[in-house]
């Protein structure tokens, strides 16, 4: 059957006419449309949910517990199980160096967030060199024994202690008296 452009029309149902509330008594939703009589919930504006009547919400009621850490990296996770799977499928290659750049290039991941973590889920037989920012053990040990090796990033050195600031702060004025 041919439609023609003057039979071209919306399914029925497709289109549902808005209710237009306040527009008469005949209509059913004149006067306070459908909010009821006067009040807070009867104007604009009202955000009343979780509001108990005046009595401590619940959800103040209950304790504070833990914290969000503003600092915490967010790293994303790479299984030895999928980078393998990578690498028999051909979309890596296990001669190169394996680091975040050539893991989204093939599509491994899709953002390397705060750099990459590999963690120890599945098994590893290819030899390859990785370059991470971070490996749980079971994974190090995994690459390791499978004749690979990893490259983390040197640790961040442990801040001095109080003693250690004043002597250092003490051999800056000496250093600077001496010129």
């Amino acid at each position: 059957m041919t439609t023609k452009l003057n039979d071209l029309h919306d399914n029925p149902g497709a289109r549902v006419k808005r209710v237009r509330v306040g527009r008469g008594i005949g209509s059913g939703l004149g006067k306070t449309a459908g909010r009821g009589q006067k009040g807070q919930t009867s104007r604009s504006g009202v955000s009343i949910f979780g509001f108990e009547g005046g009595q401590m919400p619940l959800h103040m009621r209950l304790p504070k517990r833990g914290f969000n850490n503003i600092f915490r990296k967010e790293y994303a996770e790479l299984n030895l199980g999928t980078l393998q799977g990578a690498i028999d499928a051909g979309r890596l290659d296990a001669t190169q160096v394996i680091d975040s750049d050539a893991l989204v290039a093939a599509g491994i991941i899709t953002h390397a967030r705060e750099g990459i973590r590999l963690l120890g889920k599945g098994s590893l037989t290819s030899a390859v060199t990785l370059k991470l920012a971070g490996a749980s053990t079971s994974a190090r040990a995994a690459v390791e024994a499978a004749g690979g090796s990893l490259e983390l990033p040197a640790p961040k050195p442990e801040p001095l202690s109080k003693d250690e600031q004043k002597a250092a702060r003490a051999v800056a004025r000496a250093a600077k008296a001496a010129k």
